[in-house]
């Protein structure tokens, strides 16, 4: 709903989580952004809604998006500071001793939220309801534990071009018969899972993609695939779009898509990473 964007995007950028609608046919598969999205972000088979740190009103407002009640029965739960648990974030004194950091806030929850909605068990127990019905979000033992992880989460999946890229071995070989007719290689786009390689073009190639890196999912597609697809020439349907608007060469864009490849290989290992120790947690 274009016209609801203003309310959450009115000054900018805002923290905000999106997962599937419910009737979703593709796996739930939430996803942390600061911008708009596209309504089919993660399964083209399916829209997404937003739930956005902020929200603002038609006179500009900003208005908090974690009411001052699910605060209460946090606090209820984990107590004001977050100690009804048996960790918590700590800093050191000047003196070399510790002391609890501040009391939990909205900002924590949220981040809570966003490592909840992660949890491989959780999406597992919960599958068919997360298909039908908005995610409830239960109240782990340990919250600092799940909002550390929320938080890690969200920073690599926002901040992703800011990450450093996985150091992937990448190989050039001409392609005479592209230089000889004054072409750019052919754009190929294609992964080969088993071996870790991924065929840029008809030039370049890329290894040692480690196998965790396409085992983060957005919908039925790794992350890696997802980027595969939407950087490859594709021929409109429509003759006036074929013939106007189809200005799109892959050759023009082939070094900040290989620098993205490295990028989202680091933010695709390191969530599995943290969705793999998930797995051990309390419940």
């Amino acid at each position: 709903m274009p016209n609801k964007m203003p309310a959450f995007f009115k000054h900018g950028r805002n923290q905000s989580i999106f997962f599937n609608d419910p009737g979703a046919r593709a796996p739930f598969s939430p996803l942390a952004t600061d911008v708009p999205a596209e309504f089919h972000l993660a399964a083209s088979s399916d829209g997404f809604q937003c739930l956005p740190r902020y929200r603002y009103t038609s006179s500009g407002e900003r208005v908090d998006n974690i009411t001052d009640w699910a605060l209460k029965e946090f606090q209820k739960a984990y107590g004001r500071d977050g100690q009804g648990t048996p960790t918590s974030p700590l800093e050191k004194e000047s003196d070399g001793s510790r002391k609890a950091v501040l009391a939990l806030t909205k900002d924590d929850i949220f981040r809570y939220v966003y490592g909840v909605l992660h949890d491989p068990v959780y999406r597992e127990n919960y599958a068919l309801n997360l298909k039908r019905e908005f995610p409830r979000i239960p109240f782990y033992p340990d919250f600092w534990r799940w909002a550390e992880w929320g938080k890690r989460l969200m920073d690599l999946h926002i901040g992703y071009e800011t990450v450093e890229p996985w150091p992937l071995e990448r190989l050039d070989t001409p392609d005479e018969k592209a230089r000889a007719a004054d072409l750019a290689p052919k754009a190929l786009l294609k992964a080969d899972h088993d071996n870790g390689i991924i065929r840029v073009d008809t030039e370049t190639h890329l290894s040692g993609i480690p196998k965790e890196a396409w085992d983060y999912r957005l919908g039925n597609r790794s992350s890696l695939d997802w980027i595969l697809d939407q950087y490859k020439e594709k021929t409109p349907k429509d003759p006036t779009i074929r013939e106007k608007f189809n200005t799109f060469r892959f050759a023009d864009h082939k070094e900040n898509v290989v620098d993205l490849l490295a990028k989202v290989t680091r933010v695709s290992v390191e969530t599995v990473a943290i969705t793999e120790a998930m797995k051990g947690a309390r419940r």
